[in-house]
């Protein structure tokens, strides 16, 4: 079977949205507004939403329950200095969850956000 040629059959126009589970969407919305910069555009009932002057958008979703584990999938930040970024967003409640690492010529650092999903703050100079 020959693999599919990338983008086939998929229509123009089409935007990645992220969405992330939460306890407390409202209680996130200032946190993720303020790490990304990104404008809170509206809430209903269990769902806020920001979004990107690029169009991008990052829904926040109540869930009830608990967040077990590592996430399966993350952000990731890039910035030029990832350490100031760092100490920027532990300013906003995030948390470092580990030190800064490198590999393949990238660095980052692993953080959380204040409910615990993990996120990473990245240098620009690799493909972290």
């Amino acid at each position: 079977m020959t693999p599919p040629t990338p983008g086939e059959g998929r229509q123009d126009g089409g935007v990645i949205s992220i969405v992330l589970d939460c306890a407390d969407p409202e209680a996130l919305t200032g946190f993720w507004a303020a790490a990304l910069g990104w404008q809170h555009t509206g809430s209903a009932g269990a769902y806020a939403v920001l979004a990107a002057p690029g169009g991008q958008k990052l829904l926040l979703q109540q869930v009830s329950e608990p967040k077990v584990g590592k996430n399966r999938m993350h952000l990731d930040v890039h910035v030029p200095d990832i350490e100031a970024e760092a100490t920027r967003l532990e300013g906003l409640g995030a948390r470092r969850l580990a030190a800064a690492q490198q590999e393949l010529g990238s660095t980052w650092i692993v953080m959380a956000d204040p409910e615990g999903n993990e996120f990473c703050v990245c240098d620009q100079a690799g493909d972290c």
